[in-house]
């Protein structure tokens, strides 16, 4: 076996095997021959000129093609239904079944046939539906002999063999579960763009028709059919050039343009204000028409979805904040209805039997919500946040509309509070759980990816087009894992639990910080210079935070450079683009970043090691400087000018910068000992002595203490212990800069006792340091007693929402583990999205239980982390007076207490919503009572179907200052 594929009918073998399904493709001493109808769709022609060289690409041989009837022994039979006359005969003869096909869109059927006609021994048709049916068709056994869709794009080795046999019985592809399926090529201005202009396209100096080509059939390869071309200024647009309409249709590419381009004009670039007038529907409403109008005559004979918008110029509102609600639902329908009228003026179809589209994106949302009618054939494209969040979806009443609906959803994004456009790293556990529920209410006819680029989103655009393709094959097991199967596929299924073992790792260090978002200070600094540099919230001094980031993005960073280089040469170009720049690319900037981070700090304490971190700093960013150089002078400079760490307007983003290192300390004269006890913050003005953390008997954790020199020389240090029962992972050494020890109790001599104190004492020389160690060891409760309960540690308890203790399910809700979501690597959904409304307060709701164990009561913080995700639609069933449309519910409660209602949902562009999407999580701090030390019992309970838990802190007054909160508290 060579190859497989979801169809377990059809097999691609080195060896011929004996049955009536057996087909020689090629070997070194018969080639079957391809043919098509002349009289076929253009894409037909292309597929199969396409097909042919990807035989080659695989034997070195290529197949004949032909139009016409000949002899052959083996005959590779390819077109639609409608239009291929063998196919048609073949029907006719009962030797295929065509019915399924017939009036279906985009199916295929893949069989062999046995003597079909006279002076050929087999033939293996791919019939279609339609013109894309027979090229998924026909791509789909490419993918099966081993040419990737990313053969060009990504460069994906193809497996050399000398010969292919296909065993096909009759296989019929489903019906795509999405429509129309497609991405938006978007912010181009640093990288497609100046990649087209500089290196692929040198002669038109922009994007233009060859560059399309590529686009187009890495789309049909991967079973799409929908393209939104680039529209900002910097590129020309996309009908002004006319070949690129041509390039399109020989794809069987249907056209379309993004939110803001009226029927498929790019206001950006082909509207010019000097000749036209303003763009401003009430001042030049009959101008604005008669353009609109000449650019439906000019495409209408050509396959497209029809954008009914109007916005301003580019990516902007039109009209000033002086203009009335109600002006505004006025205009706009105005404007829907004309847009309409001229799509029935020129195509001689029923005006709601043309696809057309209507993406409520930004500030048309609020205009849609005030009332706006929209025509029941139109399809409502529903918009993230920006940030991977859907905003909105068809409510019940919506869901009955005849054009049904889409998603418009981004993989990439320029705009506040940061842009994220470097590679994407866009969880696929987070794409999946927000585009089923889309599906599941009815956006099954337009999906539209914003993937910037292209070049860098290659595995979330991917993925984005399966789901799209066949939703079914998906689950929110399996979800998580699709890069390395994906990966695996392409380099060899030997890799793969290395290459799992990577991918999520990278996601997972992402989901809570893209690396284009560690300069850490907000874009939105428009007259104050730009981004802000600022030191990271991952905490050095805390729960060991810092640290173990940047020892896993090393870690895995390390592992993909080792997979690199066992690689055979011909792959490593592929995996460097798919693997190894992300993945060392984001090691690399957060390095540099919170190194840059820990410099500051040292400067503070005057430590001696602070230069080597400057040192550090420094190499980080020429690094990321030499592997950026590296990806674009792959292949022989074939991406030259593709990749670009400077993405952003000039003046805006700054991560990709050297961080702020504008104060310096150079250590001078005899050594100086200093130390700083894990979890102490500050430097100044807190406690004149330095205490660790309390050893605590249940968790039983280690504790470090950082030795460090402040002058010149070499620091000969040594350390005296207390008690016997402190263990010190070193007692002495000697040092130009800093070691650090680690502290662990002996707990089978430790005294028993809640205040056990003693202490370790540093020196060097006449110079000596203290510090203190508390060991909490109570008689009882004795450990055995809490074993599988979240005990309290340090003032603090520390719950993963996976990690429940008990759930209660309706026939409505049943919880969910969510792989490859949340801090803690996976998280907890509540019920699907998709599931009616909860009365939170009832004693009977649908939630999930914790038992914890305190040492102390009083009222407590209790910090909910959960997905920044918005209510479903605006219709729903309120439950409670008191509840809304505007945000979510879910309720928090300890034992038979006061019952606190977070929301997960926050109005878009508000300060909380900037820095929930920021860190893929929102932070919701309820105030509760704890009655007693002892055993309690907390309760996450349902509100709105869907919420997504990723962790719950409990802080009972001693909780530190963190990005992700402390790790579990759980003792085992």
């Amino acid at each position: 076996m060579y190859a497989c594929t979801s169809y377990a009918q059809i097999r691609v073998q080195e060896r011929l095997s004996e049955g009536e399904t057996s087909f020689v493709l090629t070997t070194p001493e018969l080639q079957a021959k391809i043919y098509y109808d002349v009289n076929d769709e253009l894409v037909i022609k292309k597929s199969a000129e396409l097909f042919a060289f990807d035989v080659e690409r695989v034997t070195g041989r290529k197949p004949e093609l032909i139009q016409k009837r000949e002899r052959a022994n083996f005959l590779v039979i390819v077109g639609t239904i409608e239009k291929n006359k063998w196919i048609q005969e073949l029907a006719q003869k009962g030797k295929i079944d065509i019915r399924p096909l017939q009036g279906a869109w985009e199916r295929y059927l893949i069989q062999t046939i046995d003597k079909p006609y006279p002076g050929v021994d087999k033939a293996l048709v791919i019939a279609g539906s339609d013109r894309r049916g027979a090229a998924y068709g026909l791509f789909s056994i490419s993918e099966m002999i081993g040419v990737s869709p990313w053969y060009w794009w990504a460069d994906v080795p193809i497996k050399k063999h000398e010969a292919l046999y296909i065993d096909a019985s009759a296989t019929y592809s489903k019906t795509p579960s999405v429509k129309y399926r497609g991405i938006f090529l978007n912010d181009e201005d640093w990288g497609l763009k100046p990649w087209a202009a500089k290196t692929f396209e040198e002669e038109r100096g922009n994007i233009g028709p060859r560059t399309y080509a590529k686009i187009c059939e890495l789309l049909l390869r991967l079973k799409a059919n929908h393209l939104a071309p680039a529209m900002h200024p910097v590129s020309t647009a996309f009908y002004r050039i006319p070949e690129n309409k041509l390039v399109a249709d020989t794809f069987a590419i249907v056209m379309g343009s993004s939110h803001c381009e009226p029927l498929l004009l790019n206001t950006a670039s082909e509207w010019h204000s000097e000749t036209m007038g303003p763009w401003d529907y009430n001042a030049n409403k009959n101008k604005i028409n008669e353009i609109l109008s000449n650019r439906v005559k000019e495409i209408c004979t050509y396959e497209n979805v029809y954008t009914l918008a109007l916005r301003g110029l580019h990516d902007a509102a039109m009209g000033g904040g002086n203009v009335p609600m109600k002006e505004k639902v006025k205009m706009l329908e105005s404007a829907l209805k004309d847009q309409r009228n001229l799509i029935a003026q020129h195509i001689n179809k029923p005006v709601e039997t043309i696809p057309q589209a209507f993406t409520p994106y930004k500030e048309v949302l609020d205009i849609y919500s005030n009332g706006l009618e929209l025509p029941e054939d139109v399809t409502i494209i529903w918009a993230d946040d920006n940030f991977g969040y859907m905003k909105r979806l068809s409510g019940p009443q919506e869901q009955k509309r005849a054009g049904r609906a889409g998603v418009y959803y981004h993989l990439s994004y320029l705009g506040v509070p940061h842009s994220y456009l470097w590679f994407s790293t866009t969880p696929p556990a987070l794409m999946y759980e927000e585009l089923r529920k889309a599906y599941d209410t009815t956006a099954d006819c337009i999906w539209l990816a914003n993937c910037g680029d292209l070049k860098g989103s290659e595995v979330q655009v991917s993925f984005f087009l399966d789901m799209a393709y066949d939703i079914e094959q998906f689950n929110e097991k399996n979800v998580h894992t699709y890069p390395a199967r994906w990966l695996a596929k392409m380099f060899g299924e030997q890799y793969y639990n290395t290459l799992e073992d990577i991918t999520c790792s990278h996601i997972n260090l992402a989901f809570s910080r893209k690396p284009e978002y560690m300069g850490w200070g907000y874009w939105n600094n428009y007259w104050g210079g730009g981004e802000k540099r600022t030191d990271t919230e991952f905490s050095f001094t805390n729960y060991e935070e810092a640290g173990k980031r940047l020892a896993e993005y090393r870690r895995i960073g390390k592992k993909a450079e080792d997979m690199l280089v066992t690689l055979e040469e011909a792959a490593r170009p592929a995996l460097y683009q798919l693997l190894y720049y992300p993945v060392k690319g984001a090691e690399l900037m957060n390095r540099m970043n919170m190194t840059g981070q820990l410099y500051r700090q040292y400067v503070r304490q005057k430590r001696a090691a602070a230069n080597n971190l400057k040192s550090e700093v420094e190499c980080c960013h020429d690094s990321l400087e030499v592997i950026t150089d590296r990806y674009n002078s792959l292949l022989n400079g074939k991406w030259k000018y593709m990749m670009s760490l400077r993405q952003n307007y000039d003046g805006s983003s700054s991560y990709f910068m050297l961080p702020l290192m504008e104060e310096c300390y150079m250590p001078a004269g005899d050594p100086k000992l200093a130390v700083q006890a894990e979890s102490e913050q500050l430097d100044r003005g807190g406690f004149s002595c330095h205490v660790l953390p309390t050893f605590n008997t249940y968790s039983r954790k280690s504790h470090w203490i950082d030795i460090y020199n402040q002058g010149g020389g070499k620091l000969a240090w040594k350390s005296v212990a207390s008690d016997e029962w402190i263990v010190l992972s070193c007692q002495s050494g000697i040092t130009f800069t800093e070691d650090r020890i680690w502290v662990s109790i002996d707990w089978d001599k430790v005294p028993v006792g809640e205040k056990v104190t003693g202490g370790i004492e540093f020196s060097t020389g006449m110079q000596k340091e203290r510090v203190f160690v508390s060991v909490f060891n109570p008689m009882v409760p004795a450990r055995d007693e809490l074993q599988g309960l979240f005990v309290e540690e340090n003032g603090y308890v520390s719950l993963p929402a996976t990690d429940f203790h008990r759930k209660f399910e309706s026939n409505d809700i049943k919880m969910h583990i969510l792989p490859g979501l949340g801090f803690e690597g996976s998280a907890l959904q509540i019920g699907s999205p998709t599931a009616p409304l909860q009365m939170y307060r009832s004693g009977e709701v649908p939630r999930v239980e914790y038992d914890f164990y305190t040492f102390n009561a009083g009222i407590v913080d209790v910090y909910t982390y959960v997905l920044p995700t918005f209510p479903l639609h605006a219709e729903r069933d309120y439950k409670l007076p008191e509840h809304t449309n505007s945000d979510t519910k879910y309720s928090v409660r300890i034992d038979d207490g006061s019952i606190s209602t977070p929301s997960t949902s926050a109005i878009e562009y508000s300060q909380i919503w900037y820095d929930s999407v920021l860190k893929n999580c929102r932070v919701n701090k309820s105030t509760l009572y704890v009655k007693a030390p002892g055993k309690h019992t907390l309760q996450i309970r349902c509100g709105d179907p869907g919420t997504v838990i990723q962790k719950i802190v409990i802080d009972m007054g001693g909780l530190k200052r963190s990005y992700l909160g402390p790790e579990s508290t759980l003792y085992r």
